[in-house]
């Protein structure tokens, strides 16, 4: 018998049975769900199973946190429920159902950006390891950085721009690609669309603010009767975004219209010669618009005299977004921001957000130490989300005794504050957590290591204070409450299968209750 046979038999019971799931699929560390009702889920029982380390709704999909082993876990399952399981895309389908309208934008854009976050990513990593080369003077080389010292390093850091490059500059030709591939419709068209954005041919959208009249005309096409002016839009997702959508929607119309013997010439002419010119006209200029003002009013927000306020609101509120799938805007916005500034100062706190989580995971690792079972979810949540994946502390550990989740978003608010006050900037997205320290600019490493430093404090002083005083723990306290009442049901059991008398009984129930 597999070792996951009675967990699976107890989870399809809680689940609401069979009938209760529309479809089922599973991720590299959790099952996914999605059920007709699931009010009819008894969360307790399937949070006392062995295998389970976490559950959560998101997306119109229960998912629980199975671990590595979940592939293992979801065949044990389907042979026991008799339920065949689908595909994550089938899955996504079928939750729309439990969607509403801000959810399914909210998943398009996850969507559109969740194949790209391990290039900007590696990206991140790439431009802070470059940062420490050429712009964190050493102590230890008199006050110069490592490239005016090292011709070897020099050569790194040079040679490090290529990838670098391709991933943040050329970052609409991913865009274009993803809502290509999300859309259904053809990628290679999404490839060109993209890569007509950024194009040699046009001018660089860094360069656009300070371009002489001169170098405006030499970048203009004239028509005779009307002229367009080329300019590239790197880096830019939200005129990438409008473009690909128009490209998508282009071919689907004419895939259903044009003959199917003649589609594979016409459908790509006739939807993306048009695509282009809209891009280029309209799409463009506007998406440039709307991303450089949105840009514009966060930047101001972290700079104005009420900073301190809105990075505080921001930093407490950004672990909630995480749970509502809305945290996947902040990529676009901070994006933005590095192409409009150079800089981003809304990163830093992303990444703050990731290390109070996992601060507030060792206030209950030290809380509760000496629970095993807890131990084997909690120590591996609290080392992911210092490393940037914060989803096994949230919902396995944070938002199960809720005191802790507060504690963290206390912590991440206060760091952020402060991160904002010291005026902290990164250079580009990377890894959150501890590793987000790798982004930020090199004059303010140090001042983010401080902040770094709050956001471990803070969450960790907080949940113990929390746990002690009993604020925020309701859910905590019942359970204590019904552990007592289990033990003492145990042992009226065992007394009365030894033929105890009434006084043996008393006596012990007594010295339970001194205890």
């Amino acid at each position: 018998m597999s070792k996951f046979a009675n967990d699976a038999k107890v989870l399809l019971q809680a689940i609401g049975g069979k009938e209760n799931i529309a479809s089922l699929s599973h991720c590299a560390t959790r099952l996914r769900f999605v059920l007709n009702d699931e009010s009819k889920t008894d969360k307790k029982a399937i949070e006392n199973l062995e295998s389970v380390k976490g559950m959560f709704t998101n997306a119109g999909q229960f998912q629980v946190i199975i671990g590595n082993e979940v592939a293992s876990f979801y065949n044990e399952f389907t042979k026991i429920s008799g339920i065949e399981g689908v595909s994550k895309e089938a899955v996504k389908v079928a939750a729309k159902q439990n969607q509403n309208v801000l959810q399914r934008i909210v998943g398009v854009l996850a969507e559109i950006f969740g194949p790209l976050i391990p290039a900007i990513i590696v990206g991140g990593l790439i431009l802070g390891f470059r940062n420490i080369l050429e712009a964190v003077p050493m102590g230890f080389l008199d006050g110069q950085t490592i490239t005016q010292i090292s011709p070897f390093w020099n050569g790194v850091n040079s040679f490090l721009w290529l990838p670098g490059e391709a991933i943040f500059h050329f970052l609409p030709v991913g865009v274009t690609w993803s809502i290509a591939k999300k859309m259904g419709t053809t990628q290679i068209l999404g490839i060109v669309l993209g890569i007509t954005l950024v194009s040699p041919q046009l001018m660089n959208a860094w360069g656009v603010a300070t371009a002489s009249p001169e170098a405006i005309a030499a970048h203009t096409i004239d028509f005779g009767a009307f002229s367009i002016f080329m300019r590239g839009y790197q880096a830019q997702v939200i005129p990438a975004m409008m473009a690909g959508f128009l490209l998508a929607y282009l071919e689907i119309f004419f895939r259903k219209r044009i003959p199917e013997a003649v589609s594979m010439i016409f459908v790509p002419f006739f939807s993306l010669i048009p695509a282009i010119i809209a891009a280029h006209v309209v799409l463009g200029p506007v998406g440039w618009w709307l991303g450089n003002g949105i840009s514009t009013i966060v930047n101001a927000g972290l700079t104005s005299s009420l900073n301190w306020l809105f990075s505080f609101i921001f930093g407490t509120l950004y672990a909630p977004l995480v749970i509502t799938g809305l945290h996947h805007t902040m990529i676009a916005i901070d994006t933005e921001l590095i192409a409009n500034f150079g800089t981003t100062n809304l990163w830093p706190m992303i990444a703050i957000s990731n290390i109070a989580q996992g601060a507030a995971v060792a206030g209950i690792v030290i809380a509760h130490r000496g629970n095993k079972k807890e131990e084997q979810i909690s120590i591996p949540a609290m080392i992911s989300a210092w490393l940037g994946v914060t989803e096994p502390a949230m919902f396995g550990i944070n938002l199960k005794y809720m005191f802790p989740f507060i504690a963290a978003m206390i912590g991440s608010g206060v760091a952020s504050m402060v991160s904002t006050l010291l005026g902290i900037r990164a250079n580009s997205i990377g890894v959150g957590g501890l590793p987000g320290i790798l982004a930020i600019r090199g004059q303010d490493m140090l001042s983010f290591a401080l902040v770094m430093l709050i956001a471990i404090i803070v969450p960790f002083v907080l949940t113990l204070a929390f746990k002690k005083i009993g604020i925020f723990n309701k859910i905590e306290a019942e359970e204590e409450q019904t552990v007592v009442t289990l033990n003492d049901t145990v042992v009226e059991k065992t007394i009365e299968t030894q033929n105890t008398t009434t006084t043996q009984l008393n006596e012990t129930q007594t010295a339970l209750t001194e205890n």
